[in-house]
């Protein structure tokens, strides 16, 4: 077996894996609420803060100042 086609029966297998472990998750009511749960954690947590990184470290690779902040 040439190296790629064990990378293409490597991709197959893990795949339907995965797709199978994707069944059991939403076939179990449990295991189906706690990935609910853990989806709006990362969409509510994680997400909001890597892109408010990335949107300060991108600037600061700018080279740019920040703006000054005003009091109103």
């Amino acid at each position: 077996m040439t190296q790629s086609s064990a990378e293409k029966v490597a991709t197959i297998v893990i795949g339907v894996a995965a797709a199978g472990a994707v069944y059991y998750v939403l076939k179990t009511p449990r295991l189906r609420r706690a990935a609910w749960r853990l989806s709006l954690a990362a969409l509510t947590g994680t997400i909001p803060a890597w892109v408010s990184q990335e949107i300060k470290a991108s600037w600061e690779a700018s080279g740019q100042q920040r703006p000054a902040v005003r009091n109103a």
